[in-house]
């Protein structure tokens, strides 16, 4: 298990992150997610022991995360890191030694993932002569080449079409299935509610809100509602239950009053129209983000 305890870093004038705690466990993915400016980078550089927190711990296994474990860390950047005039092979093989490999080992591991990846055929071409996307690839491979047990994926859909963002989605799910501790810092709304177990949200150095995604949803759900039906459903403008309604051709999405239970909701309508199909409407990630945000 990872452990963050009452993490703060303070600079001359600024509070970069707050007294935050939060743990990972392994086989699941952590969500670290906030507006530009919120924390993020900062705590992933405590959590990698690039800088120091002003106090606070971050443990692994109950250890201090110093330097005689970075060999089991993994650290997708969100600027890209490459060296261009190397070609792909040479780059992988380099920083994986980093990571105590050895030249064949690394080479034997690097093919491998350049297969998985499908990329194979650029392993002798120049950083510098691929396209965005590949170079992500090349530096998702320097992160995971090493088969780190703590993995940290800072926006790692970066420049990639909708076929290799699914790759590296599938990719993810699998070192999470590994048993590794993955970390994944995204401004993608999208990408960290398919992918989160768990969510930290921060915002100006300080948790907003953070646990499981279903306990985050249940929190900053709403009584909302979607029905399909047949008929004439202009009464329900009227309806005193109702606190918004948006309606179309054949279903209404709508918000109902704090106190109303949705099932009892139902019931009362059922005999004025034709109910084809009834559902509750989950916040979105992105809608909580917002929300959280502005409060």
């Amino acid at each position: 298990m990872l452990a963050v305890k009452n993490l703060r870093k303070e600079y001359t004038n600024t509070v970069a992150i707050d007294d935050i705690s939060f743990s990972l466990q392994p086989g699941k993915i952590f969500g670290l997610i906030g507006p530009n400016g919120a924390g993020k980078t900062t705590t992933i550089r405590v959590i990698l022991n690039i800088i120091k927190p002003t106090s606070g711990d971050v443990l692994f296994d109950g250890k201090p995360m110093d330097r005689s474990i970075q060999n089991i860390t993994g650290y997708l950047p969100e600027e890209r890191g490459l060296y261009k005039k190397s070609t792909v092979l040479d780059v992988i093989v380099y920083l994986a030694s980093l990571k105590n490999l050895s030249s064949h080992r690394a080479v034997q591991l690097a093919t491998e993932w350049l297969t998985k990846l499908d990329i194979l055929d650029s392993k002798n071409k120049k950083i510098e002569e691929l396209s965005k996307g590949n170079q992500q690839k090349i530096q998702f491979i320097t992160s995971v080449v090493h088969d780190p047990k703590i993995l940290i994926l800072d926006e790692p859909f970066t420049g990639f079409d909708p076929i290799n963002q699914q790759l590296i989605k599938e990719t993810i799910l699998s070192l999470a299935s590994e048993g590794k501790i993955i970390v994944l810092s995204t401004h993608q709304m999208e990408f960290a509610e398919k992918l989160c177990n768990d969510i930290f949200l921060i915002n100006k150095g300080k948790e907003v809100c953070s646990g499981s995604l279903s306990e985050i949803k249940r929190q900053y759900g709403t009584q909302s509602i979607k029905i399909e039906y047949q008929g004439d459903a202009t009464f329900l403008n009227q309806n005193k239950d109702v606190a918004h309604l948006d309606m179309y051709q054949n279903y209404a999405e709508i918000q109902l009053n704090d106190s109303i239970n949705p099932s009892l909701f139902l019931r009362s309508i059922v005999d004025k129209i034709e109910v084809k199909h009834f559902s509750i409407i989950e916040p979105t990630l992105n809608k909580i983000f917002i929300d959280a945000i502005k409060n």
